[in-house]
């Protein structure tokens, strides 16, 4: 058996050069800091209140974190930053960021190491 190289049948059947992986379109490493920046810009100097809710959830404490102005994209992606900071789930929706448990101090801490300005209430 013949030794082939993959790389280059692979290349040839789909047009595309072996060293071409990487596109020059596409220079940012990170697009999550990226993102997070356009998000802090978005919210500009307005203080992001951090609060602890246990309403209508069966007594189980949720942290919320209100008054983000701030696009659904840009939301949900801080939501998933947050939820992997905190090790737990949540949901982001209308505005607000919903941390299951008290995850308070976490989430202040993970806002303002992205350039938030955050409050706990």
């Amino acid at each position: 058996m013949e030794n082939q190289d993959w790389k280059a049948m692979l290349g040839a059947t789909f047009n595309i050069s072996p060293g071409s992986e990487k596109s020059d379109d596409n220079k940012d490493n990170n697009p999550e800091a990226h993102a997070h920046a356009s998000a802090v810009e978005q919210q500009g100097k307005q203080v992001v209140n951090i609060v602890l809710d246990k309403k209508g959830r069966n007594g189980k404490k949720a942290t919320i974190i209100e008054n983000l102005n701030i696009d659904d994209e840009s939301l949900k992606e801080l939501a998933a930053q947050l939820k992997r900071a905190c090790g737990v789930g949540g949901s982001a929706r209308g505005g607000e960021i919903l941390i299951q448990g008290d995850m308070r101090q976490k989430v202040l801490e993970a806002l303002t190491k992205q350039g938030f300005k955050a409050r706990i209430i």
